[in-house]
This record gives C-alpha cells, sequence and structure tokens, in this order.
C-alpha cells in the first residue's frame, strides 16, 4: 500500500490539552481536532512528540488514541507516533496500543543513545517487520543527536517492505534531494519543518507533517495546497506571513508555542508537564500581536 496517496499535504503533529491538575482535558482535544479538521488539515497524527508523549504513561497514550479514533470520525486520516530509544519497547508498545484504526506508524529514530547508521537501519527492520501497520521514518537530528543519513533512509525504503515514507526534519536539503532523488516512486516524503516546508515541496516532497496546523491551521493548510499545485507565487506570499508565526512556535520549546497559540484562541489551558513549562509572559504578548496580523 503507498501512503503518497493517502498522507500527502498537511498534516498535523497534534498537542495533547491538559487541565490546571495536569490530567488529559479531552474536551479541548475535541475542540482542537475540530478546530484543525474544519480548517482544511489533511490528516493528524496523535501521540507525536508535539502531544508531550515523553510524560504521557501508556493508559493515557491509549485513552488519547481511542477518543482521537472516536472524534475524527474517519473524517481524516490518523497516524500513530510510537518512538523511543529502545527497539524492543517500541515493537511492544506497537503491538499492545489500539491502532487497528490508524494508517500508519511514525516512529522517531532513536534519542541520546546515538546508535550508529547500522543501528538505525536494524532498529527500523525490526520494527517494520514487527508492525502490523506501514512504518513512518522520522529523522529529526536535532532533538535525537544523531543524522540519519539519506543512504540508510533509501537502504530501509528500498530493502523492508513496511517502511512506507519518512518525515524528514533535517536542515540539510542536499540530503534531502538525495531522498528524493533515490527513493523509490511510491515512498512518501513529507517536511518536518514548518519553516522549510514550501521549499521543501518545491524539491519533490508530498507535504508536511506541522506543528503550525495546530495554530493557524487555515492558512498554513492554504499555502502547502497551492505549493503541490505549484502555486508557488501564490504560496509564498502567505509563507512570509506565516514565518514569524514559526518563530514563535519555537523559539522556547515545543509544544510551548502551539499551546499558547491555542489558548489565545480559547481553545485549551495553557498547561505543559514538567520538564517543559507554558510560554512566558513576554512570548505569550508577541503571540497575541501576531495573530492580529492574520
Amino acid at each position: 500500500m503507498s501512503l503518497k496517496g493517502i498522507l500527502s499535504g498537511t498534516g498535523v503533529a497534534i498537542i495533547t490539552p491538559f487541565k490546571k491538575d495536569e490530567t488529559i482535558d479531552f474536551d479541548a482535544l475535541g475542540r482542537v481536532i475540530d478546530f484543525i479538521i474544519n480548517n482544511g488539515v489533511n490528516y493528524v497524527v496523535s501521540l507525536g512528540t508535539t502531544g508531550e508523549t515523553p510524560v504521557l504513561d501508556f493508559e493515557e497514550k491509549k485513552d488519547i488514541l481511542q477518543y482521537t479514533f472516536e472524534k475524527v470520525n474517519n473524517r481524516v486520516p490518523v497516524v500513530v507516533g510510537v518512538g523511543g530509544n529502545n527497539t524492543k519497547s517500541i515493537i511492544n508498545e506497537i503491538n499492545a496500543l489500539p491502532i487497528d484504526k490508524a494508517v500508519a506508524v511514525l516512529s522517531a529514530s532513536p534519542n541520546y543513545n546515538k546508535p550508529t547508521q547500522e543501528g538505525i537501519y536494524l532498529h527500523y527492520k525490526n520494527i517494520a517487520e514487527a508492525s502490523s501497520k506501514p512504518i513512518i521514518l522520522y529523522n529529526v537530528p536535532g532533538r535525537t543527536g544523531r543524522n540519519m543519513s539519506a543512504s540508510t533512509v533509501v537502504k530501509l525504503a528500498h530493502e523492508t517492505p513496511n517502511i512506507k515514507g519518512i518525515k524528514e526534519a533535517t536542515d540539510n536539503m542536499q540530503q534531502c534531494m538525495e531522498i528524493l532523488r533515490d527513493r523509490p516512486q511510491d515512498f512518501l516524503v513529507v517536511s518536518g519543518d514548518d519553516a522549510l516546508s514550501c521549499g521543501q515541496i518545491a524539491l519533490g516532497m508530498d507535504g508536511v507533517i506541522s506543528v503550525a496546523a495546530n495554530c493557524f491551521p487555515k492558512q498554513f493548510s492554504t499555502m502547502v495546497g497551492l505549493a503541490m499545485q505549484n502555486k508557488f507565487e501564490e504560496a509564498t506570499a502567505i509563507h512570509y506571513k506565516l514565518l514569524k508565526g514559526y518563530d514563535y512556535l519555537f523559539i522556547e520549546n515545543n509544544p510551548a508555542g502551539a499551546k499558547a497559540f491555542l489558548y489565545e484562541l480559547g481553545l485549551i489551558e495553557n498547561i505543559l508537564r514538567l520538564p517543559l513549562t507554558p510560554a512566558t509572559a513576554t512570548l505569550q504578548l508577541q503571540i497575541k500581536d501576531f495573530f492580529k496580523t492574520l
């Protein structure tokens, strides 16, 4: 099964709202899901790192997934994030989570323990062979401490049938171009960097899994849609209006910026779990002013 026809365009790595007592706010999660779908996103990524998964326990992850599938109600596809740096634990979690209604699993490259390229290759090969769902690689060296090379991605794409795509979040454009040049024809390649997504679509990427589309989904999805149609003059006009907003999303931590935006919209409480903290008063004011430009 090719994911290119299912997951092209704008995907959203959705946040996890919390109440003031730090329990999961399912009503707020429902509001966010409706907000992004009603404003044109093409699919939802649940339990990505933007959803603060490192501070969620297994039962919470299961509850979030079940609620998300019910709330989305087949309006758009759902991808499930399952990652970490323990290969066996990831396989166990994929097999234990209720992912029957998911179209794919997005799994970030191992963080902190810095495996070799052979270790990364074998990590994903084992996960793909054990998973009932297609695997989307996720290369985010700024967070993991280790880049997954273009040659490793291409090797996995050609040799491992259940690996069907990659979310590429490096700013190394030559690496991106090598993947696009050498990938199998039906291999999904999406951007993992909001600020680079318009240019990467111009190079041939199939869309983006976005943080920004939590916050201004209509504008961002419109920009991506125009870029996918090769209407780059119109797409870049929107892109440059959003450029400062991308900075605000990540200047302190992710998802503090996204939650600050959604708080301004009245959709969620501005609560994160430690070690992450909410946006500072200065950033909150900058975000409030930025909204006026939209």
